[in-house]
């Protein structure tokens, strides 16, 4: 059957009695090559082996405060592998207006922010980054994202393990035991 599934996969057609799934993809978050902050090239290769937590951030936004949360949990749990991964947008009511550097020092100077920040990209619409439509494709809901400060789970393999929303804060226990479990699988 999956054989045969296979081949009119690739002749290019399938029958109504076996519809097609996308498939999963063969990718990992380290396939990814990004722009830090300081608009230099990163390898997410670099975070090979570690949980990330990958978080799509605004400096103007009712949850702009998680900051806080997300530096603590960094604080916490980076000697156990935890990295947090940031990526302003400015996708969701304007609230991440400013440049590279001006989110920098906001980031910085405000919450003193020491996770990995990374320069602003696009996380729905038109011109959304290949990383989160990576991102979406791969998690257990593949609804666009929201609105800022959802918050992506990645296992040590590169794989997507769970997707929470905004209202997650980085204190909320599905997330805490979410990262838990990640950080536990080795």
């Amino acid at each position: 059957m999956a054989a045969a599934l296979i081949s009119l996969v690739l002749l290019g057609c399938h029958t109504p009695a076996m519809p097609l799934k996308p498939a999963a993809s063969e990718h990992t978050i380290y396939d990814f090559k990004m722009k830090n902050i300081d608009g230099q090239d990163v390898s997410l290769r670099k975070y090979r082996g570690k949980v990330i937590l990958v978080v799509n951030v605004a400096s103007k936004c009712g949850f702009t405060p998680q900051y806080a949360g997300l530096e603590k949990l960094y604080e916490e749990k980076k000697g156990q592998g935890l990295v947090i991964l940031g990526f302003p947008a400015n996708n969701f009511g304007s609230q991440e207006p400013g440049t590279d550097s001006e989110i920098k020092e906001f980031c910085s100077s405000k919450y003193m922010v020491t996770f990995p920040m990374f320069s602003k990209i696009s996380v729905k619409g038109d011109d959304e980054h290949p990383l989160y439509k990576w991102l979406i494709a791969n998690s257990d809901r593949q609804n666009d994202i929201e609105w800022n400060f959802t918050k992506f789970v990645i296992a040590r393999d590169g794989t997507v393990f769970k997707r929470f929303v905004s209202k997650d804060s980085p204190d909320s226990p599905q997330l805490l035991q979410a990262l838990d479990e990640a950080l536990a699988a080795k």
